[in-house]
C-alpha cells in the first residue's frame, strides 16, 4: 500500500514533467518518420531541437535539485559529445547504431550542421523546464 500511495503522489507531483515527455516523445517521433514537405531536413535536422528538449525532460524528472540552465547544459555537452563520437566506429558503438534506437539515440554519422540544432533544443529545454517548475513552485 505505502509503495502504490508514494507511487501516485510521485506521479501527482510529476505530472507536468510525464505530459511534456509524453508530448515530445510523440512529436520527436512523428518528426523521424514524417514524409511531407522538406522531409530530409525535419527527419535529420528538426529532430535535434526535440532529442535535446527530450533528454532535458528525463533529466529534470530524476534530478530535482538541478537547475533548468544546469540541465540544458549537460543535456547540450554530452549530445555534443555523442556527434563527435559518430567519427569513431568501434565494434561496440557500430553494433549499438545497428538498430533504430540505437540510431536514434547515439546517430550514425557525424553532421556540423546538427550542432545549431542542439543549441535550439537545449535553449528551448531550457525554458520549457524553467516554465514547468515555476508554475510548480507557485501551486
Amino acid at each position: 500500500m505505502i509503495i502504490i500511495t508514494s507511487t501516485l503522489s510521485y506521479l501527482r507531483t510529476n505530472r507536468a514533467l510525464f505530459l511534456s515527455l509524453l508530448i515530445i516523445i510523440t512529436i520527436g517521433f512523428y518528426s523521424k518518420f514524417y514524409n511531407g514537405s522538406a522531409h530530409a531536413w525535419v527527419n535529420n535536422s528538426l529532430g535535434g531541437v526535440f532529442y535535446e528538449i527530450f533528454w532535458c525532460l528525463v533529466l529534470a524528472l530524476f534530478f530535482k535539485r538541478l537547475k533548468p540552465l544546469t540541465i540544458a547544459l549537460i543535456v547540450l555537452s554530452l549530445t555534443c559529445i555523442l556527434e563527435f563520437m559518430q567519427l569513431w566506429h568501434p565494434p561496440l558503438l557500430e553494433l549499438l547504431r545497428g538498430n533504430f534506437i540505437g540510431v536514434t539515440i547515439l546517430g550514425n554519422s557525424f553532421t556540423w550542421s546538427d550542432l545549431p540544432y542542439y543549441f535550439v533544443g537545449s535553449l528551448a529545454g531550457y525554458f520549457w523546464i524553467n516554465k514547468i517548475s515555476k508554475k510548480h513552485d507557485v501551486s
